[in-house]
């Protein structure tokens, strides 16, 4: 294929998978944000981290039905415009047409280890770091007035009565128990102001009073104050709270790969290390498989004189049809029992295969029969019938 020609193809399907990957990946990333965060979250900040967090991930699992999908719309443009016949008319083999999508969905392939061996386990802390601000309440612009929230396995107990700004709260109510003291606190407020600083959250009391009950005496004590500072184990403005725990997809490629000896031993975590090392080492492979099949729909059941696009219509379909239910199947499979991955692993050769099997097919042409050799044939077949008549 000429090199002008090879830049033509290759910049044309380039640009489709950016285009065809922003279309899915953002919404994607949008509907699981706001599954995940609730409304507040805006208050408190967390939409970015949280959007970080997710997009890598995000990126890598849809990159190669990103680059079916704009394979498929492509070949299915050229083939509707007659460009396919014309190439043809040049001399072309079909896996001359079909080299400048291979190699755009092998430099696909790299980049999608990248992102899951390297970007998306690096980010994806950032998005568990939300979640579990989320959940445990530890991000004071999130807290509702008039409810209860419990910190540290229920030892504090905070409740406020409304808010007059983001930081600033009306009647503030905290119980907390000090078991090295054996004793517990009761303190109110009439305000409060909650400043962050880089460990966690100062909260800043004025015109209140402290209630001590002692554990072992009974003895109980009241204190007035008119400023009173206290901390409180919550977000703060360096970075998101330690969650004391890391997951199997937060690890880089060589720590993942050394977590195999210690998942083996338990079978929920090996069904998880299962699920992730498919999705990291697997799915960007598809990349290549997916593209093969829609050139081969397109090329096999197209019509490269313009006359009729609709296999066009059918690869774009068929392409995230086939990607989803892979993603399906790693997920609810392997989680049950790591052996289901040859059984995946032989539906993604099937389905290199059969694609090859059918741009070869088309690749390959009959020799044509020589006309004089087919009429020496035919005279000497009555030659030797004639003798004894």
């Amino acid at each position: 294929m000429p090199r002008l020609l090879f830049l033509y193809l290759f910049k044309r399907i380039g640009f489709g998978v950016l285009v065809v990957q922003f279309a899915l990946s953002v919404p994607v990333v949008l509907s699981y944000l706001l599954y995940q965060l609730p409304p507040a979250a805006v208050r408190g900040g967390l939409v970015i981290p949280a959007l970080i967090g997710v997009t890598p991930t995000v990126a890598y699992v849809t990159l190669p039905m990103a680059v079916g999908v704009a394979t498929a719309l492509e070949f299915g443009r050229m083939a509707s415009e007659g460009m396919i016949a014309v190439l043809y008319a040049l001399r072309l083999s079909v896996w001359a047409i079909c080299r400048p999508a291979l190699v755009l969905a092998s430099g696909v392939v790299v980049l999608g280890y990248l992102l899951a061996n390297f970007a998306a386990p690096h980010y994806s802390s950032e998005m568990q770091d939300v979640l579990n601000v989320v959940r445990n309440s530890l991000n004071h612009r999130m807290l509702d007035a008039a409810h209860f929230y419990t910190f540290d396995n229920g030892v504090k107990t905070l409740y406020i009565e409304r808010w007059e700004t983001p930081d600033l709260a009306v009647n503030l109510f905290v119980r907390q128990l000090s078991v090295e003291k054996m004793q517990e606190e009761t303190v109110t407020a009439a305000r409060a102001e909650f400043r962050r600083n880089e460990s966690g959250v100062i909260v800043a009391l004025s015109n209140g009073s402290i209630q001590t009950h002692s554990l072992t005496t009974n003895e109980v004590r009241i204190a007035n104050f008119d400023e009173y500072a206290m901390a409180l184990p919550m977000q703060g403005s360096a970075s998101l709270p330690d969650r004391g725990w890391q997951g199997v997809y937060e690890l880089s490629a060589g720590d993942f790969i050394a977590n195999f000896a210690t998942a083996k031993r338990d079978p929920r975590q090996l069904g998880e290390w299962m699920a992730e090392a498919a999705k990291r080492f697997g799915v960007p492979t598809l990349a290549i498989a997916h593209t093969l099949l829609a050139m081969a729909l397109v090329l096999t059941f197209g019509n490269i004189t313009g006359r009729r696009g609709g296999a066009g219509g059918f690869a774009t379909i068929a392409v995230p049809a086939v990607h989803i239910g892979f993603l399906v199947a790693l997920e609810s499979l392997l989680r049950l029992n790591g052996l289901f991955v040859l059984l995946l692993a032989a539906a993604a050769i099937a389905e290199v295969g059969a694609s090859i099997w059918l741009i070869a097919r088309l690749n390959w042409s009959p020799k044509p029969k020589r006309l004089f050799e087919g009429r020496a044939y035919s005279a000497a077949r009555d030659a030797y019938a004639a003798p004894l008549a």
